[in-house]
C-alpha cells in the first residue's frame, strides 16, 4: 500500500490533526511507528481510524441527544419561527424546479434570505446568504456559518439561562415591560442578552456559539411574544401565561466549508459576488421588516437605543428598503442589471391587486417579465401559497409564482487572473490559447494545480485545486480564508518590521536603486533575516504564511522552494511587493473567495475519481520529462511517474471522464517518445499552442514539427474553432 502523509490523512478524514492524535489514543489503535516516532501511514491504518471515526461521531451524537433529554431541554429546528414571507412551506417546490430546471448549481446566493428557509434547502451548495436586518443575519450565521462550535458548551448554556429567575431593571424591562413581554420576561431576556454579550466579548465564546445563542434567544422570545406575528403592534390587556424558554439550537456540522453569511444592501452586495443560482425573494409590498421585528433587531444589535411610542420602536431609517416603497421596480432593475449568476430564481406572488394597498404588490408581472427578459430566458412556475394581508381582505386564487430566467451567455472577453507570485511552469500566458479547448463541465479538477493559474480561470461551478506541494496548497488556502484587507495588512507589517524596501510608497531613487539594477543589495541582509526567522519556525513545527508570502516576494523571480530539509532556500531577487504585486494579491484573493474551492494534497497516484461526479474535467500540467525546473529537481519526475500518470489518464477515459494534458514533445534537441506512443496508440488529440493560437490535431500534422506547448485532450476540439 502506498504511504502518505499525515495532512493527507487528516485532509482524507477532514478532522484537525489533533483530533486524529485524540482518535489513536483514546481507541488505543495501533499503528507502525518508524525509531523517530513518526507514524507510518498508509490505506490500512486510514480505514482503521475511520471505523473508529464513525462510531466515535455516533457516539457524540447519542451523547448529544442524551445530554439534552437529561437535561429536560428541547431541539429548535429553522423553521421553528413565525416571519412574514416565510417560504418554508414552498422550500420543496423551490428545490424542485430547480433540480428540474438548472444546471451546474453549486454556488447558491439567498440575497434576500430572511430567517434562511430556502437557503437550509440548498445547504449542500455553497450558500452566499444576505440579510438587512442584522437579526436575520445572525440567525443565518449560527445555522450556516463555517466556524466549529461545542454543542455540550451550548446545551448547558441554554440549560443556565432557562434556570434564570431575576426582576432586575436593565435595558428590556425599562422599556417593553408587559408590552410584548411580561416585566419579568422582559428582565430576563436583558439579563441573558447582556451575559451572551459579555461571554463573546471575553472570548468564552466564539462568534458562531455568539450567533447560535442570540438566536435560540430570538425562537424563544417569538415563541411567546403578546402579537399576531410581527411587532407592530402589542395586545393591551392581556395575561402573560407564557414564560420564556430557550431551546437548544445545534445547526449541522457537514456544511459547505465555503459559506458566506453578509448584512449588507442586496443592491450594493450584488456588485461584488457571482453564483450559479441567485434566489430573489425581495419584500412584496409597503410593510417594512425593520418595522415588523423592530424588537428582535433591537435585541439582536444590542446597542440600546431610545426606543418611542407605543410599539417601542427604535430608529430604523437606515434599514428601509427600497423594494417596499415606489422605487421597488428601479431597485428590482438595478438589481437584475449587475446579476452574475447562471440562472436567477424570483419567488414573487401575484398579490398585485387583490389586497389592500400596504398588501398589494410593488412590481407588477409586466415590469417583472420585461426586466428578466432583458437578462434571459424566462419561464414561470405556479404553486398555491397562503400569504400575509395587513387588511381583512378576502383573497382568493392567491399563488406564489417562480421567475426562472436563464441567462443570456456573455459575449465579452473574460479578464483572467493571475496567480500573485511566480511559479515555474505556470500556465497563466498561454490561457487564452487553453481555455477554448477546455471541455469544462460543473467541476474542474486542477489535478497539478502549482499557482492556480488554471483552476482560479476556470469557468465551472466548482473548482479543486490539488498539488503534491503542501506548503503551496496551504499558502494558496490561507489567501482564501484570510480577509484581503487583513492580508495585505500582516503582509506590510512584515515588511516595515524587517525595513524591506516598499517602493509603491517611496520608489527606487529612496533606496538608492534604479529598476534595471533592482533591490537585492539593499533587501539582501534584511531578506536572510526573514528567511532565517521563518525557517526557525519551520523547525519549531510552523509554517508562517504571511511570512512565507512576503520570502516568495522578496526572493529570486518571485518563487517558491524548499530544500530536502523543508527549509525555504532561495536567494534575494530584484523586485519587492510593488503596486503591481499589491493588485494581482487582491485580485487573485477576492476571486478566490467567490468561488466554491476545494483543496487536495495528494499525489495524484493516491486519488481516486470513484468519488468525483461524471460532469467533472480533469486537467494535468505536471512537471515535463524532457526539461528541468525547480519543481522537478531530485528526479521528482522520472518515466515511472510519467507512465503512471499516463495510466490515470486511460483510466479517466475508459470512465468516461474529459480530460486535457498540458506538456511538450520535443524540447532542446530531446523527445518524448513515451508520450507521442501513447497519443498515437490511443487516438487522443494532440493540439498545438502557438502564437497564432491556432490548434491543430496531432494526426494532420507532420508530428516532427511539434516542439512547443501541447494539450492533449480525449474529445476532439476543431469544432470550438470553426
Amino acid at each position: 500500500m502506498a504511504k502518505v502523509n499525515v495532512d493527507s490523512v487528516i485532509s482524507q478524514l477532514g478532522i484537525s490533526k489533533s483530533y486524529l492524535y485524540k482518535i489513536i489514543r483514546k481507541e488505543n489503535i495501533l499503528i507502525e511507528k518508524s525509531k523517530t516516532g513518526r507514524y507510518f501511514w498508509n490505506e490500512k491504518a486510514v480505514n482503521t481510524i475511520k471505523e473508529h471515526l464513525y462510531k466515535d461521531r455516533f457516539r457524540h451524537v447519542d451523547k448529544t441527544k442524551e445530554l439534552i433529554s437529561k437535561l429536560g431541554l428541547k431541539q429548535v429546528f429553522i423553521n421553528n419561527r413565525r416571519y412574514l414571507g416565510n417560504k418554508y412551506s414552498l422550500s420543496d417546490f423551490i428545490r424542485k424546479t430547480v433540480d428540474e430546471n438548472c444546471k451546474g448549481i453549486n454556488i447558491v446566493i439567498d440575497i434576500f434570505s430572511g430567517t434562511g428557509a430556502v437557503a437550509n434547502t440548498f445547504k449542500d451548495k455553497m450558500l452566499i446568504t444576505n440579510d438587512l436586518l442584522y437579526s436575520n443575519y445572525i440567525s443565518n450565521y449560527a445555522w450556516f456559518g463555517y466556524e466549529n462550535y461545542s454543542s455540550k458548551k451550548i446545551i448547558e448554556l441554554i440549560y443556565d439561562y432557562n434556570q434564570v429567575k431575576t426582576k432586575e431593571n436593565n435595558y428590556m424591562r425599562e422599556n417593553f415591560a408587559d408590552t410584548f413581554f411580561s416585566a419579568d420576561d422582559c428582565s430576563k431576556i436583558g439579563y441573558i442578552r447582556e451575559d451572551i454579550e459579555a461571554k463573546y466579548k471575553n472570548k468564552e465564546i466564539n462568534f458562531k456559539e455568539y450567533a447560535i445563542l442570540i438566536t435560540s434567544l430570538l425562537y424563544a422570545m417569538d415563541k411567546i411574544a403578546n402579537t399576531v406575528g410581527h411587532y407592530d403592534a402589542y395586545r393591551k390587556n392581556v395575561d402573560f401565561e407564557k414564560k420564556l424558554v430557550l431551546n437548544v439550537l445545534l445547526p449541522e456540522e457537514t456544511i459547505n466549508s465555503n459559506n458566506i453569511c453578509y448584512n449588507l444592501d442586496a443592491n450594493k452586495l450584488i456588485k461584488s459576488i457571482k453564483g450559479d443560482l441567485l434566489y430573489l425573494d425581495p419584500p412584496y409590498n409597503s410593510r417594512q421588516y425593520c418595522d415588523a421585528y423592530h424588537l428582535l433587531e433591537n435585541v439582536a444589535r444590542w446597542e440600546k437605543p431610545e426606543v418611542y411610542g407605543v410599539a417601542r420602536k427604535m430608529d430604523r431609517t437606515a434599514l428601509k428598503s427600497d423594494y417596499c416603497l415606489i422605487t421597488a421596480t428601479k431597485a428590482f432593475q438595478d438589481l437584475i442589471e449587475n446579476a452574475n449568476a447562471k440562472y436567477i430564481l424570483l419567488s414573487y406572488n401575484n398579490m398585485s391587486d387583490k389586497g389592500n394597498d400596504r398588501s398589494n404588490a410593488k412590481i407588477s408581472d409586466e415590469d417583472i417579465m420585461r426586466i428578466l427578459s432583458k437578462k434571459g430566458k424566462v419561464t414561470i412556475f405556479e404553486s398555491n401559497y397562503k400569504s400575509f394581508s395587513t387588511g381583512k381582505s378576502d383573497i382568493k386564487d392567491n399563488k406564489e409564482r417562480l421567475f426562472l430566467c436563464e441567462v443570456f451567455s456573455e459575449e465579452k472577453k473574460k479578464l483572467n487572473i493571475p496567480c500573485p507570485f511566480n511559479y515555474t511552469g505556470g500556465k497563466f500566458k498561454l490561457l487564452e490559447q487553453l481555455q477554448p479547448l477546455f471541455d469544462e463541465k460543473e467541476v474542474f479538477l486542477d489535478l497539478f494545480a502549482g499557482g492556480g493559474n488554471v483552476g482560479i480561470n476556470s469557468s465551472s461551478s466548482k473548482v479543486i485545486f490539488n498539488d503534491s506541494n503542501e506548503n503551496l496548497i496551504d499558502l494558496i488556502k490561507f489567501i482564501k480564508d484570510t480577509d484581503t484587507d487583513v492580508l495585505l495588512k500582516q503582509i506590510d507589517n512584515i515588511i516595515d518590521e524587517y525595513d524591506l524596501s516598499n517602493t509603491s510608497l517611496y520608489g527606487y531613487s529612496y533606496y538608492n536603486c534604479d529598476s534595471s539594477r533592482g533591490l537585492a543589495e539593499y533587501n539582501k541582509e534584511r531578506f536572510f533575516k526573514l528567511r532565517d526567522d521563518f525557517n526557525a519556525k519551520v523547525l519549531a513545527g510552523e509554517i508562517d504564511y504571511p511570512m512565507l508570502y512576503v520570502l516568495m516576494v522578496f526572493s529570486f523571480n518571485n518563487q517558491i522552494r524548499f530544500n530536502r530539509k523543508g527549509l525555504f532556500n532561495l536567494p534575494v531577487g530584484k523586485r519587492d511587493f510593488n503596486s503591481k504585486m499589491r493588485s494581482k494579491l487582491v485580485l487573485f484573493s477576492e476571486e478566490l473567495k467567490s468561488k466554491d474551492v476545494q483543496f487536495m494534497k495528494k499525489d495524484f497516484r493516491e486519488i481516486s475519481l470513484d468519488g468525483f461526479s461524471h460532469e467533472t474535467f480533469v486537467y494535468c500540467d505536471p512537471p515535463y520529462l524532457i526539461t528541468n525546473a525547480t519543481y522537478n529537481e531530485n528526479g521528482m519526475w522520472t518515466e515511472i511517474e510519467e507512465k503512471a500518470l499516463l495510466e490515470f489518464l486511460d483510466e479517466a477515459n475508459k470512465n468516461g471522464f474529459s480530460f486535457a494534458l498540458s506538456n511538450v514533445l520535443e524540447s532542446k534537441n530531446k523527445r518524448n517518445d513515451i508520450l507521442y506512443n501513447w497519443i498515437e496508440s490511443k487516438g487522443y488529440y494532440c493540439n498545438r499552442l502557438n502564437k497564432s493560437y491556432s490548434n491543430s490535431n496531432y494526426h494532420r500534422k507532420n508530428k516532427n514539427s511539434i516542439s512547443e506547448e501541447v494539450l492533449i485532450t480525449n474529445y476532439p476540439v476543431d469544432w470550438r474553432n470553426e
